[in-house]
C-alpha cells in the first residue's frame, strides 16, 4: 500500500489512493477474491476510517462494473443503501425526463469528502432501484445530523438531504439486491473486520515478545488471539476460492457464515487483547484507543443475531450439512 501521510484526514488519504490507482482492485470473483481482500484487510490494518472510505469506494466501482453503470474517472464514490422506515428517498422523473432523487438518507458515511455516490431508492410502484448521482450538484443537503458515534466519529456518516438531485439508475429495479456480487460485497467489509483485529493481535504478540520474563496470562490471551484469527483467516481464504470457483452463483450462505465467523473472531480479540494489555495502550496510545473505539461500531454492520437465523434458515433448508472434512 501506498505510504500514507499520518497527518492527513481519511478523505485526504483516499483521495491519494485513488490518484494513485490504488483503489484498482480486482473485481470479485474474477479469480483474484483473496487479494482483493488481502488489499482490504491492509487498508484496515492501518485506519479503520479509511477502510470503511475505501471498502465503500472499491464495492462501488464492482457495482458499477456490474451494472454496466457511468465511468467517472477519478470520482470518489460511497454507497449509501440503508433504508430505515423513517428516511426514504424516492425516484421520480421531470418533465423532460431526467431522473430525479428526493428525500433523506440516513448512514452516509464520508459525504463530506465524496464526490459521488451510489444511493439506494424507491420508484413509483416502491420498487427499489440503485441511482449514482453526483455530491457537488444543487439538489444535495449534507447535513450535521444523525451521527453521534465515539467509534467511527471521523466517518461522519450523516443524514443527506435531496432536493430533485439529477441521477443516473443503474441496474434494473431489484437488480443491486438479486445480483451475485451483492454478497461478495458483503463478505468482502469482513475482510476489513480482520484486518483491524489483526492489528490489535499484532499490539498483543509485540507486549508479549518484549517482556522480559512472559506473563502466563498474557500467552494465554496470545493463545486464544491466533486461535481466533488462524480460523478466521482460513474461512476467509476459503471463501474466497469458493466465490472464484463459481462465479456468478448464489454465495448467500457462505458469505453470511464468513461475515458471521469473522465477527465472532474480532470480537474475542478484542476482548482478549484488552484484558491483556490493560488500561495502559487504552489510554496512552492512540492508535489502540482509536482502534478499540473504532471496531465495535463497524462491527454492527452485522446484524448479529437477526443473521445467525438467517445463516440456520439456510442450513435448515439443506438436506445434508456443510461440515464434512
Amino acid at each position: 500500500m501506498l505510504r500514507l501521510d499520518p497527518q492527513q484526514s481519511p478523505g485526504a488519504q483516499l483521495a491519494q489512493l485513488i490518484a494513485a490507482g490504488q483503489d484498482q482492485l480486482p473485481f470479485p470473483a474474477s479469480g483474484l477474491t483473496l487479494q482483493r481482500w488481502q488489499c482490504l484487510a491492509k487498508v484496515a490494518h492501518h485506519d479503520l476510517t479509511l477502510a470503511k472510505l475505501y471498502e465503500s469506494h472499491t464495492d462501488a466501482l464492482a457495482i458499477l462494473a456490474e451494472l454496466s453503470g457511468p465511468s467517472i474517472p477519478g470520482a470518489s464514490w460511497g454507497v449509501w443503501c440503508a433504508e430505515p422506515p423513517d428516511a426514504v428517498v424516492t425516484l421520480s422523473y421531470d418533465g423532460a425526463g431526467q431522473a430525479v432523487i428526493s428525500g433523506r438518507k440516513q448512514w452516509c458515511s464520508g459525504a463530506a469528502v465524496l464526490s459521488h455516490a451510489l444511493v439506494s431508492c424507491q420508484d413509483v410502484d416502491g420498487e427499489r432501484l440503485l441511482v449514482a448521482v453526483g455530491l457537488r450538484e444543487r439538489g444535495v443537503t449534507i447535513t450535521n445530523e444523525g451521527w453521534q458515534a465515539v467509534g467511527m466519529a471521523a466517518t461522519a456518516s450523516v443524514d443527506v438531504l435531496f432536493d430533485s438531485l439529477p441521477a443516473i439508475p443503474v441496474g434494473t429495479p431489484g437488480e443491486y439486491l438479486s445480483r451475485p456480487g451483492f454478497w461478495y460485497g458483503g463478505a468482502g467489509v469482513a475482510a476489513c473486520w480482520y484486518g483491524a483485529a489483526q492489528a490489535l493481535g499484532d499490539y498483543l504478540h509485540e507486549a508479549a515478545r518484549v517482556q522480559p520474563k512472559p506473563e502466563p496470562h498474557r500467552l494465554a490471551h496470545l493463545g486464544e488471539t491466533d486461535i481466533s484469527l488462524s480460523a478466521a483467516a482460513a474461512l476467509l481464504r476459503a471463501t474466497a476460492a469458493s466465490i472464484d470457483r463459481a462465479p456468478g452463483a448464489y454465495a448467500g450462505r457462505i458469505a453470511m457464515r464468513a461475515r458471521l465467523a469473522v465477527e465472532a473472531a474480532a470480537t474475542e480479540v478484542l476482548r482478549h487483547a484488552t484484558r491483556a494489555l490493560g488500561a495502559g495502550p487504552l489510554c496512552r496510545d492512540a492508535r489502540f484507543a482509536r482502534l478499540a473505539a473504532d471496531l465495535p461500531v463497524f462491527l454492527r454492520q452485522s446484524h448479529a443475531e437477526r443473521d445467525l437465523a438467517t445463516l440456520g434458515s439456510l442450513l435448515n433448508q439443506q438436506e445434508d450439512t456443510p461440515w464434512a472434512l
